[in-house]
């Protein structure tokens, strides 16, 4: 019998709180929200490493980013951190490549060794700077440039369309990776261009932290909202060409996205923090086994999707691998899931969290380059949120003498975190503490 087909839909910078399935009350993602019902819907899912580079390199290897050495952009990815793409191979199938890569030297055009062993190519390294909205370039397996017609995330559509449909009927199932660079922002313009038909759309929704922090939603939801219709558009039309060609259920379909969006509220930029509009993802999957496997309650990372694809097409897991597959627990096998995930963040601080069900909890290391330095051997107490009590991260307790006991376990379970991602147990120096006329939320290490 033949194997299942794989396409991974792939956003970038997109909040988990743009679909109807995370309560977005403005009807943008009806194609995903009916995959998260019908399929199955990862309800708590993060990214690792809150900026696109490194994310796509853990999705890729199932590596935390310091591990394979890709802790911030501009890394190139090394042959010796084997992709996906290497693992579908060497199962006998034929794996393409569409959009934006990031994983590569340069803006433009990607090496063949710098692929990832995809066999298959039709991508920029970083798509931001080689196109714009209603023009986008892109290059073949030969590195000729190829301009392909309409608004971008259409362009990318239709290419995987061709894909697919030229790869339906082939002795060799297919493995298709599609990355958009919606709903990212233009770095050029440092705007966030819809689609021309929901350039002014106005949508009388607006996140309450991001209502509550000064940023630039304001200005720029409107635009980023487009966008992320028009990637559900798209969504849908790629479900719909699965159906078409009658291989809807013998398809495995993954939609999530790299890192989410903060719109300037909590540093200078749009991500690269701890926070939820940061590390928080939309995740759903569909076919083979994960149709009609509900929601899950467990948190998954980024770094557990390549294990979890390569285990629901009867591929091996290899032993290096950090992350591990979800489909135990579809079936009720897996009696051990970790209770927290660990993210590592670059560019704006050296910093590490944790997330459990309750808390978030981050440290940074303040003497480090952020751009430099990859980790450090020294870390001080930076947030605490009560996620619980405080869903939106408006009020920092890292000074909160009465939330010193949480510190203490939470620092421990981070440190523990970065002991597995291969990383040296450091010094987590704490924040000063304070009385701040706050009643003691802890009352053991099983609340968190």
């Amino acid at each position: 019998m033949k194997k299942k087909n794989v396409v991974v839909f792939f956003t970038d910078q997109q909040r988990y709180d743009t679909t109807g399935a995370h309560h977005n009350p403005c009807g943008l993602t009806p194609n995903f929200d009916r995959m998260a019902s019908d399929g199955t819907h990862v309800d708590l899912a993060f990214t690792p490493q809150p900026v696109c580079g490194p994310a796509r390199g853990v999705l890729q290897t199932g590596k935390y980013a310091t591990a394979i050495g890709n802790y911030r952009n501009g890394v190139v990815l090394s042959p010796d951190h084997k992709t996906m793409a290497h693992y579908f191979n060497e199962a006998g199938y034929f794996t393409g490549y569409i959009g934006k890569w990031h994983l590569a030297n340069g803006r433009h055009a990607v090496p063949k060794e710098e692929r990832g062993e995809y066999q298959w190519w039709l991508g920029a390294n970083s798509l931001e700077h080689t196109s714009q909205a209603y023009n986008t370039l892109v290059y073949d397996n030969d590195d000729n440039p190829v301009h392909l017609p309409g608004y971008r995330v259409d362009a990318l559509t239709d290419a995987a369309i061709r894909f697919i449909d030229e790869n339906k009927d082939d002795e060799k199932p297919f493995f298709l990776f599609l990355s958009f660079l919606e709903p990212h922002f233009q770095n050029c313009f440092d705007d966030f261009p819809a689609p021309d038909v929901y350039k002014n759309m106005v949508s009388g929704y607006m996140p309450p932290d991001l209502g509550a922090l000064k940023g630039t939603a304001w200005e720029h939801l409107a635009g980023y909202y487009g966008m992320v219709k028009r990637l559900d558009e798209a969504l849908g039309r790629v479900r719909d060409a699965l159906k078409s060609l009658g291989i809807e259920e013998d398809t495995i379909l993954l939609f999530t996205t790299d890192h989410g969006c903060h719109f300037k509220t909590r540093n200078e930029e749009y991500k690269r923090s701890c926070h939820e509009s940061s590390i928080r993802i939309p995740m759903a999957f569909y076919g083979g086994p994960f149709t009609g496997g509900g929601k899950l309650r467990e948190m998954v990372s980024l770094v557990d999707v390549a294990p979890t694809l390569l285990d629901a097409c009867g591929i091996g897991v290899p032993d290096d691998m950090q992350g591990r597959s979800i489909l135990p627990l579809l079936h009720g096998q897996q009696t051990e899931w970790p209770q927290e995930v660990f993210v590592q963040i670059s560019e704006t601080q050296v910093g590490r969290a944790i997330r459990t069900k309750r808390w978030k909890y981050s440290v940074e290391a303040l003497d480090k380059h952020p751009i430099w330095d990859s980790g450090s051997d020294t870390y001080t107490e930076t947030f605490l949120y009560d996620l619980e009590h405080d869903p939106y991260e408006l009020h920092n307790l890292i000074h909160s003498k009465a939330h010193e006991p949480v510190c203490k376990v939470l620092a421990s379970k981070l440190i523990a975190c970065m002991e597995r991602a291969g990383e040296a147990a450091p010094v987590i120096l704490p924040a000063e503490k304070e009385n701040m006329g706050q009643r003691v939320l802890f009352e053991g290490e099983e609340n968190l």
